[in-house]
């Protein structure tokens, strides 16, 4: 069993920025994809970022792009998701998630893990 625990998340003025964490319990983590992904009330879950297990590829939703890092700690078993620049359209609950293949994946269905999630809120 694995468990994704998010923390980061919280109230900031457009233009500010977060930086969320998501620490890994269980099996192993090292060896798996990480992605985070968003969702806002009312839309879709949609694909923030994600990172392979060795750090060697990323890859970034349109919208976040060269605003948001990913990056991950294997030794501390933890990813995370430093966040500039934001704005209130970034407003939403993030979860982190464990992927299913050895390749960044953006589709919800190549994640199998899950964290709870944790809260964004930008002001404007």
């Amino acid at each position: 069993q694995v468990q994704l625990v998010e923390s980061g998340g919280g109230l900031v003025q457009a233009g500010g920025s977060l930086r969320l964490s998501c620490a890994a319990s269980g099996r192993t983590f090292s060896g798996y994809t990480m992605g985070w992904f968003r969702q806002a009330p009312g839309k879709e879950r949609e694909f923030v970022a994600a990172i392979t297990y060795n750090s060697v590829g990323t890859a970034y939703g349109d919208s976040v792009k060269a605003r948001f890092t990913i990056s991950r700690d294997n030794a501390k078993d933890t990813v995370y998701l430093q966040m500039n620049s934001l704005n209130p359209e970034d407003t939403a609950v993030y979860y982190c998630a464990r992927g299913t293949r050895w390749s960044v994946g953006r589709k919800v269905n190549e994640y199998d893990y899950w964290g709870q999630g944790t809260q964004v809120t930008v002001s404007s």
